[in-house]
């Protein structure tokens, strides 16, 4: 088996090749993103992507927002690596060394926007929580966190007809069986998914004046939060 160089079961030289065969709706996660901050923030300043992965978020936000310093985080070297040649010819962008986001050191309150895009779930409950907080404290004031990730339905017939749903997804998509059967072993094993109202709580938690969930279908949901 080949080694991976990040918590996805791609590589990241094909992440961006198979990711759309295997999470359904992936780039309404990003376009979702934009159009939420396009309401709440005109033009934010400072934009901090944690779990940037190769930057396809950051790509299609520096066209909406030109002015915007962009500061990209993941814990994967070659993600960053990729990010950085497809973002080579994009103004505005800062790249951080490899960091998960529960480890970031920034000064806090430094940004007006905070995006965890399909990363926090590889995160342990507590390590999840940490990261949460970790967002909070490096927004400023009426700063915006947004994330998206795998979402842990409300029952175990929930869970089972999700997982059902999303194998149906992968294989009208083109993935042969046995890959979708290792992907769906991955629940609850390698990535942790939260339910919705533990997302919830969670930010209410960690500080969050404004908690809402924005987006959900298929096993995946979008959260987010105004401090």
């Amino acid at each position: 088996m080949q080694k991976r160089d990040n918590a996805t079961p791609h590589s990241a030289i094909t992440y961006d090749a198979h990711v759309r065969q295997t999470i359904p709706y992936y780039d309404h996660f990003h376009q979702e993103t934009v159009n939420l901050i396009k309401a709440i923030h005109h033009t934010p300043k400072q934009w901090l992507d944690t779990g940037c992965g190769t930057g396809t978020l950051v790509q299609k936000a520096a066209t909406e927002f030109p002015d915007t310093q962009f500061v990209l985080a993941d814990p994967s070297t070659q993600m960053l690596k990729n990010a950085k040649k497809k973002l080579a010819k994009t103004p505005n962008i800062t790249f951080l060394e490899p960091a998960p986001t529960e480890k970031l050191s920034l000064p806090k309150a430094s940004f007006d926007v905070v995006t965890a895009i399909q990363s926090h779930h590889y995160l342990h409950p507590n390590e999840h929580a940490q990261a949460t907080s970790v967002c909070f404290n490096l927004l400023a004031p009426n700063g915006v966190f947004v994330t998206f990730e795998n979402i842990r339905p409300l029952t175990q017939r929930g869970v089972e007809v999700g997982k059902e749903n999303w194998k149906q997804f992968q294989l009208a998509s083109g993935r042969d069986p046995k890959t979708v059967e290792e992907h769906l072993k991955r629940f609850g094993t390698e990535y942790h998914p939260l339910t919705v109202n533990e997302h919830l709580s969670e930010l209410r938690h960690a500080g969050f004046s404004v908690v809402e969930l924005l987006w959900y279908s298929v096993m995946q949901a979008g959260f987010y939060s105004v401090k």
